[in-house]
């Protein structure tokens, strides 16, 4: 079961802002993953449920961070079911994250307090999610779903909501303001962030020093 309260998750996700994501059938190189996450300072990582034995990556994921890192918050991303989230969930998934809407899975996250991001590309999907219990929907992808200007306008009429973009969203310093001056709670990034020349070196080194220069840059566009 999941070792963090759902208020918890929410919490740590809205204050650092930043997801990391990945997927890697390697164990070792996962670990190296996680461990420069939380070097880096992002507490919060989506494992996508991609590939081969992406369950057990999982599995041995959430068995190395409970005892080596115990304050990362481990996710899985890429759940298009409610059967594969309640697998994830079992192996102590803390947060479930979607391309998609997925009412089946909306009410599973709900019963088990599990956060739930779900993919949604319009202000009806966007209405439907929080329906269903779900705190900060995910878009995606972001670039083409409507970027920054989606999410101001969304964020015209209903301010309250909370929006994670994936997909179009880089680490640096013009892209990060333009979604967070649009008003996103936290940003979800994935090759852009963890790299494939990174991990073909296993230079987790410089992944930690990446991240960590990541949040500082949406510290300081926060702070503007």
């Amino acid at each position: 079961m999941a070792r963090f309260r759902r208020l918890e998750v929410l919490t740590k996700i809205e204050e650092i802002g930043l997801i990391p994501v990945f997927f890697t059938p390697d164990e070792e190189k996962a670990k190296g993953i996680l461990k420069a996450c939380a070097k880096g300072g992002a507490l919060c990582v989506e494992m996508t449920n991609r590939g081969d034995r992406a369950i057990e990556i999982f599995k041995t994921l959430e068995e190395y961070a409970r005892t080596e890192f115990p304050d990362v918050i481990l996710g899985v991303g890429s759940v298009v079911d409610a059967p594969t989230a309640a697998l994830y969930i079992a192996y102590g998934a803390n947060f479930v994250v979607g391309p998609v809407l997925d009412e089946e899975t909306a009410i599973l996250c709900n019963k088990r307090k599990i956060p739930y991001s779900p993919g949604c590309g319009s202000a009806s999907e966007i209405h439907r999610a929080e329906a269903l219990g779900v705190e900060i929907c995910k878009i995606f992808p972001g670039a083409q779903v409507g970027g920054p200007g989606f999410v101001k306008a969304i964020r015209g009429p209903c301010p309250w909501t909370s929006i994670m973009p994936t997909g179009g969203v880089s680490p640096t310093r013009e892209s990060l303001t333009e979604w967070f001056d649009a008003g996103v709670t936290a940003v979800g990034i994935g090759s852009k962030l963890v790299t494939k020349e990174l991990l073909e070196r296993g230079d987790f080194e410089a992944l930690a020093e990446k991240i960590e220069d990541t949040i500082k840059l949406i510290k300081e566009i926060r702070k503007r």
